[in-house]
């Protein structure tokens, strides 16, 4: 069936059907960007905070101004 065909059978649903064929393509494009998203067995990279020290110079240093002004 070519995609023409399938949106002129579209087009002839009822509003309860067309809700059911958009709630069946939302499931399967929601199945498919799971499946795209984390394999098994794979390895990810994953941003931590632990030994960031610039991070927290740049923080201790936003908590002192932040301090400053409040003391002003």
């Amino acid at each position: 069936m070519s995609v023409a065909e399938l949106l002129s059978t579209l087009r002839n649903l009822s509003r309860a059907e067309k809700l059911q064929v958009m709630q069946f393509l939302v499931q399967e494009l929601a199945a498919e960007e799971e499946a795209s998203l984390l394999q098994p067995g794979a390895t990810y990279h994953v941003w931590s905070p632990y030994n960031s020290h610039d991070a927290a110079q740049k923080l201790a240093t936003l908590l002192e101004e932040d301090r400053q002004a409040s003391d002003a």
